[in-house]
């Protein structure tokens, strides 16, 4: 029997892990000027720290989370989402006594049991940020900026703003029980699904994608007509704080999140690169009273995730999410002829790297016409080959594979050689 991934993991190979590197070090780079420091919790969390947190009726809880007992009982979660462990790590290490206003950012995996299809994936990576204590909708435009800026300085420019708000506890319980009365009109027209939401979560059947509810959808109360002042004026002056920082935005009165603890400002970032329907690039909102659902203090809250995956389909521009393999391109190619000469390959190729130069050595005692092959093969720029002449007059001929140009230099030599050489070749990086 072949062992294989588990259905809806994938494995992130040579050739595509490059791309994963640069957006998240840029994501490092950029959240650092804006304040954010990178915090790191465990992929394995107790359910009730879920289950209160993101709300007992949604899918994610009810259908999608990956829950066990261990070896005393206690039910533990891989965690299908990041923000509730990050308020939680807050709340356990006293995080909001140290300042006012807590930024933090993380990466890694998510777990939840979907469907797989193109770009999403049972096993899925996130980079996130939460910003906590502050309610003011500048933080949040802020944020807007900080992302603009992220998407851009990784060439993508085709990309479209939602935003709504959800309301807050004072006004939007009276929403809810405005749509659920309209919904139970037109109970017989929804799919299952929607009918089931309609008692459940109705926030949810705004969401849905499928085509025979999208008429009902848009007969549907809007949200923004029933917000409290309160919420109103936020909301319009989270607008007028985008506008400010020039950037465009769509209020789009059905947006809502999948997860309870949602209030006030949401948003998406969508791009229609990645099809008609699964196009969220990322997605976030307001949580204020999340920390109290937890255990925690009166915190207010506003973050955002995006999905590994489909950005990397979206940047790569594949319909597969990795490259076919392919080894790194040597700087410099050592072949030898025997034993004396590998000890002095590895001697070199040590002096070399501490220099910061990719050297390569072929380790199967092939022919020096095969070492040569395999130079070829992984298009390394240079080559130098020891032989006894080599160690015997320390003179090393250094041979440029793009034009077959070959000059002898001494040992000390080549690092100065191949450092000067990297003006016209560029680094190995």
């Amino acid at each position: 029997m072949n062992v294989q991934s588990i259905r809806g993991t994938h494995d992130i190979l040579p050739g595509s892990v490059e791309l994963w590197q640069t957006i998240e070090q840029n994501a490092r780079e950029l959240f650092r000027l804006y304040g954010y420091a990178e915090i790191r919790t465990p992929v394995l969390e107790e359910t009730e720290l879920f289950a209160r947190s993101i709300g007992v009726e949604t899918d994610i809880v009810q259908k999608e989370m990956y829950t066990l007992e261990d070896s005393k009982g206690k039910s533990i979660t891989l965690r299908p989402e990041g923000t509730a462990p990050v308020v939680r790590s807050y709340i356990e290490h006293n995080l909001y006594a140290n300042s006012q206003v807590t930024k933090l950012f993380y990466l890694g995996p998510m777990f939840r049991h979907e469907r797989p299809q193109k770009g999403r994936y049972r096993q899925f990576h996130q980079i996130g940020a939460e910003v906590l204590g502050s309610d003011n909708p500048a933080v949040e435009a802020e944020v807007l900026h900080m992302l603009d800026r992220f998407l851009r300085g990784l060439g993508l420019s085709d990309f479209r703003l939602l935003v709504n708000s959800v309301g807050c506890q004072v006004c939007r319980p009276g929403y809810v029980a405005l749509l659920r009365e309209a919904l139970r009109g037109r109970a017989s027209e929804l799919c299952a699904e929607c009918q089931r939401r309609t008692e459940t979560n109705p926030l949810r059947v705004l969401d849905c994608k499928t085509p025979e509810c999208q008429p009902i959808i848009n007969q549907l109360p809007s949200i923004l007509d029933h917000l409290c002042q309160e919420c109103r004026v936020h909301f319009d002056r989270f607008l007028e704080y985008l506008a400010l920082q020039g950037i465009a935005s769509e209020t789009t009165p059905r947006l809502v999140r999948g997860l309870d603890y949602y209030l006030r400002t949401t948003f998406e970032i969508i791009s229609d690169r990645l099809g008609p329907t699964q196009n969220a690039l990322l997605g976030g909102g307001r949580y204020d009273g999340l920390s109290e659902l937890i255990g925690g203090p009166p915190t207010k809250g506003f973050g955002f995730a995006l999905g590994m995956e489909r950005f990397v389909l979206l940047l790569s521009g594949r319909s597969e999410l990795q490259a076919p393999y392919k080894a790194p391109a040597p700087e410099l190619f050592l072949g030898y002829m025997g034993e004396p000469e590998l000890q002095a390959a590895l001697a070199l190729a040590a002096g070399l790297r501490a220099s910061g130069i990719f050297a390569y050595i072929d380790f199967e005692a092939r022919s020096i016409k095969a070492q040569m092959r395999q130079a070829n093969r992984m298009e390394s720029k240079f080559t130098c080959v020891i032989g006894e002449n080599e160690l015997t007059t320390g003179a090393f001929h250094i041979k440029r594979m793009a034009d077959g140009r070959q000059e002898t230099v001494s040992k000390e030599e080549i690092v100065p050689y191949i450092l000067k050489a990297r003006e016209t070749y560029g680094s190995a990086g």
